[in-house]
């Protein structure tokens, strides 16, 4: 089967084409739109065995994006199917779903107004989703669609780690709690691992850690997410790019009244100008020049990097201790499968977890699933490459089939 994939943003498309088969997962072609209503949009696409394209145009919204997407699927240049109807299915990137999702769905009316009714929960994220949705309703009338949801697998978390303590009334009737994000991630490298040891997954306690520029941890039992970072939004949990992870509440009325900043502003400050950006005093938010200036002796980047450890290994002491054991540590995502500087800060002195870190085996290693720990670690450690897409499409082939 052929199978588009699509991740929409607010103002960007990620699309992958996928053909797979029993014995293959091949990419037929990815790309991305960019700058969708703004000035400036474009389109870029790579076909294995080409140069990537890049092309300037205007694109006025999603569905405009989308059409221009199936036409360069279609180009003669760079064609990738000889007809639209060569693509069975489309598989949509859904970003919240709330306690409505716990496991893909084939996308029908009813679907799209949970996800309307939902968007109170993600206001940037859900009618960018939505707008996907009904793009390719308009464009490929008649083909089947999947949902594929980042929280669907954080759904199995307890409730004694989901609530907040707040009143619980405001739970019952605005489903404020901690709902987790990057859960395909998570799923997939699990199982990954698991498979790559040879284990079974049912039988381990692992933690896994997608360290991107949006970062999160989350701890699995059985084969089910028991914790994760994130929580109500993706602004929890770890320090990430320019998001301030975990911060006293306190912190928003006091900037309010000593910076005379109103309640938007300390929300911008908090998602976009905090975290590694902040942290370095306004240096970088991209851990590969916080790196790279920390080697140099850079103060700031070393300030923000081992901050960002700090965090990091906090989180791997609490649900070792939640998981009550653990036979293996996943590092995942962009910072986790690339930087092994940050992987060393991170995985350095956990000898009380049972981890005795490679840092030989580590130093220099980028894009490759294998074991950085020692042969006598009591607890295996792990670099996993991430494929969300191809979790979205494999799951895509069996929602319909």
């Amino acid at each position: 089967m052929n199978i588009l994939i699509l991740n929409c943003g607010s103002s960007s498309i990620k699309y992958q084409l996928f053909k797979i088969t029993n014995n293959e997962n091949q990419v037929l072609a990815k790309g991305q739109v960019d700058r969708i209503g703004i000035d400036g949009s474009n389109i870029e696409q790579k076909v294995e065995g080409k140069e990537k394209i890049v092309i300037e145009a205007e694109i006025k919204d999603h569905t405009d994006g989308i059409d221009f997407i199936l036409k360069l699927l279609l180009d003669e240049r760079h064609k990738t199917i000889a007809s639209i109807n060569e693509i069975d299915a489309v598989g949509h990137r859904l970003v919240h779903g709330g306690e409505s999702f716990s496991e893909p769905v084939v996308i029908t009316e009813e679907v799209v107004q949970k996800m309307t009714d939902l968007i109170d929960l993600a206001p940037l994220h859900n009618p960018a989703n939505i707008q996907g949705i009904r793009a390719m309703q308009k464009l490929l009338p008649g083909k089947p669609q999947v949902g594929v949801f980042d929280t669907a697998f954080h759904q199995t978390m307890p409730p004694e780690a989901y609530l907040y303590g707040i009143p619980y009334n405001f739970y019952k009737q605005h489903g404020i709690r901690r709902y987790g994000f990057h859960g395909t991630s998570h799923k997939y490298v699990a199982q990954k691992a698991c498979d790559i040891l040879g284990w079974d997954i049912r039988e381990k306690k692992i933690i896994t850690c997608h360290l991107g520029n949006g970062a999160s941890v989350t701890a699995i039992k059985g084969g089910k997410s028991i914790e994760t970072s994130m929580g109500f939004t993706p602004n929890y949990g770890l320090v990430m790019g320019t998001r301030s992870g975990v911060v006293d509440p306190g912190i928003i009325e006091y900037l309010m009244k000593k910076e005379n900043m109103s309640l938007h502003d300390v929300v911008e400050l908090l998602n976009k100008k905090s975290g590694m950006l902040g942290l370095s005093d306004g240096f970088s938010s991209d851990m590969r020049d916080l790196a790279e200036a920390m080697d140099d002796g850079n103060e700031d980047a070393k300030r923000a990097l081992t901050s960002y450890a700090h965090r990091v290994k906090h989180y791997l002491g609490a649900y070792a201790a939640e998981l009550n054991g653990l036979d293996l540590v996943i590092l995942t995502g962009g910072i986790g499968e690339n930087n092994w500087q940050v992987r060393e800060l991170c995985l350095t002195d956990l000898e009380y977890l049972g981890i005795t870190f490679n840092k030989k085996l580590n130093k220099g290693l980028r894009g490759k699933d294998t074991k950085i720990c020692t042969d006598c670690s009591k607890v295996q450690v792990m670099i996993i490459q991430t494929n969300e897409e191809l979790v979205i499409a494999k799951e895509t082939v069996r929602m319909v089939g």
